[in-house]
């Protein structure tokens, strides 16, 4: 993906900082977008020059604006953009649930995915591809995720209508990777609530094969693929992102 420009979003850790040396082995210019500024920016000294790291916190548009201001003003264009952030804690049932969490949740998930695309869509001049990693809760509503379950449908709708809008332009999926090994896979664990919590960890896929997959899944090859989500636990999937 040479001279391409990649903005990702929760590029501190898991899929995102995965996602981020991905793009890079690709080609790519990666701009990591995160709250935690020392995390981004080892990332980026550890990628090279053309890593560049902005501290944003996608729950607020201008931090989200800006992060694509500074991936043109710095590499000239916005090729891609990852909406990877996102937060699952605190889990709890519906009826022990604090509304100002699962507000904030809703902020990060689904405000910040909207930001990510309002922004990018002009700043992408007509060509690009925009990736919302989407996950099963958007079909499927297990118990203690109701903001969760609730904000990965907001997703997966939110993909669909920036299809509709920009087809003939950017191209806009989403990918729903499994269950991962990541730092949200242990808070899982830890509540102990739903069957996910009950999976042996040796189950989950690593963050570097959804890097991989996220590559593929923006290139030609995988053109066909737009406004739905793509389940990275279909084995043909798998083999096309090269990770069979």
């Amino acid at each position: 993906m040479p001279h391409k420009t990649a903005l990702i979003t929760g590029a501190s850790r898991g899929i995102g900082a995965a996602a981020a040396r991905e793009f890079a082995k690709a080609g790519a210019n990666v701009v990591l977008a995160a709250r935690t500024s020392s995390d981004i920016e080892l990332l980026a000294s550890d990628i090279g020059e053309r890593a560049l790291a902005v501290t944003c916190d996608v729950s607020k548009y201008e931090d989200v604006a800006l992060a694509v201001s500074k991936a043109i003003e710095t590499f000239g264009s916005l090729d891609v953009l990852i909406n990877n952030a996102g937060v699952i804690d605190p889990i709890a049932m519906l009826a022990d649930s604090d509304p100002e969490s699962w507000g904030k949740v809703i902020d990060i998930n689904v405000k910040g995915v909207y930001y990510g695309i309002k922004s990018a869509i002009p700043a992408m001049k007509n060509s690009g591809v925009i990736v919302n990693i989407s996950s099963g809760a958007a079909a499927g509503a297990l118990e203690g995720w109701s903001h969760y379950n609730a904000s990965k449908a907001a997703v997966l709708s939110l993909t669909k209508t920036a299809e509709n809008e920009t087809s003939e332009s950017i191209r806009v999926v989403g990918l729903s990777p499994g269950t991962v090994a990541t730092e949200m896979q242990s808070i899982i664990k830890k509540s102990g609530v739903n069957i996910v919590s009950e999976l042996d960890w040796s189950i989950h896929i690593s963050a570097e094969s959804v890097g991989k997959a996220l590559v593929w899944l923006c290139s030609d090859d995988a053109k066909e693929f737009r406004g739905e989500d793509v389940s990275l636990r279909d084995p043909e999937i798998q083999r096309r992102a090269g990770l069979r």
